[in-house]
């Protein structure tokens, strides 16, 4: 992951500091592009420790076409507890911007529990609105991933492989609209290839799991269409460091990386839809520590 390196590189030395949507701040650059040859290896950030249930769950709650975090906290994932979190502390009276990350952590937990055991409490404050799963699943009626695998079997030469995750008129019901807005599929000498585009990128903390996230899925789709897994191919619009993440990345920077593991696909299930947990496993991941950052929300 060396070329994730140079990327994290790249901002330090060309970023300008930029104001956020989170008050956080950032250094940023416009525009860049990274590829990833999948039959070289898993492309996992080894320089930390990346957390494969997150990343394996949360494809598959996107593939589900869920929008509600249960089905995330049911598995031990929190990834997207802050933003659900933030709205029903604010209807509670609470001061988001003012709470201690310590009180944060102690509402996160109460509230996560009451997700899991009180269905009625996780339909009213658990759901994001129609996020990546929505669209993916159900873009005005449409099931672009069902169409998506029904191309690649049937017109792999097709242009128009691709499944956009940004719908406009939706976008304010989101809790978040989609920084990995769009991606496209390219078939080549029995080949898959995929393309993601995401508009805005958190370098530290969100990218790693987009690139692992997004070469999963291309494996999947490969294993369902029997095709070979070809190049995942990463496109960045805004991409940017929070000002509170650069010691973190200066630390990482100092670390060489191991080798790429390797994805092993324990079977082959009836659809992209029938996938589980078990099915897959991460062959030889070597990793330094982690290393902690704050999430800005």
């Amino acid at each position: 992951m060396r070329i994730y390196h140079d990327y994290l590189q790249h901002i330090l030395d060309h970023g300008v500091r930029k104001t956020d949507r989170t008050g956080t701040g950032t250094i940023s650059v416009f525009g860049y592009q990274m590829r990833f040859d999948l039959e070289e290896g898993f492309p996992l950030v080894t320089t930390k420790k990346l957390h494969l249930r997150s990343i394996l769950h949360e494809l598959l709650w996107f593939l589900r076409g869920d929008t509600n975090i249960k089905y995330l906290v049911d598995h031990g994932v929190t990834i997207w507890t802050d933003w659900p979190l933030r709205r029903y502390l604010t209807a509670q009276g609470y001061d988001w911007d003012r709470l201690a990350p310590e009180a944060i952590r102690e509402h996160q937990r109460a509230f996560e529990q009451r997700i899991r055991e009180d269905d009625d409490f996780a339909a009213e404050w658990g759901d994001l609105g129609p996020v990546y799963g929505k669209q993916w699943r159900d873009f005005g009626g449409v099931d672009q991933i069902a169409e998506l695998v029904e191309t690649l079997r049937t017109r792999p030469d097709s242009r128009r492989m691709i499944v956009s995750a940004w719908n406009p008129p939706a976008v304010p019901l989101m809790a978040l609209p989609p920084c990995h807005m769009m991606f496209q599929c390219y078939v080549a000498e029995g080949r898959l290839s995929l393309q993601m585009v995401q508009r805005s990128v958190d370098s530290f903390l969100g990218l790693p799991f987009n690139i692992a996230s997004y070469s999963l899925l291309t494996h999947m789709l490969a294993q369902q269409t029997d095709l070979r897994v070809g190049d995942f191919v990463w496109v960045g619009g805004d991409c940017h460091i929070y000002l509170n993440h650069l010691e973190q990345v200066r630390e990482q920077l100092t670390r060489e990386p191991y080798p790429l593991p390797r994805l092993h696909l324990r079977r082959r299930p009836p659809s992209i839809f029938d996938y589980t947990f078990d099915d897959f496993e991460i062959v030889g991941y070597r990793h330094h520590p982690r290393i902690a950052a704050p999430v800005a929300v």
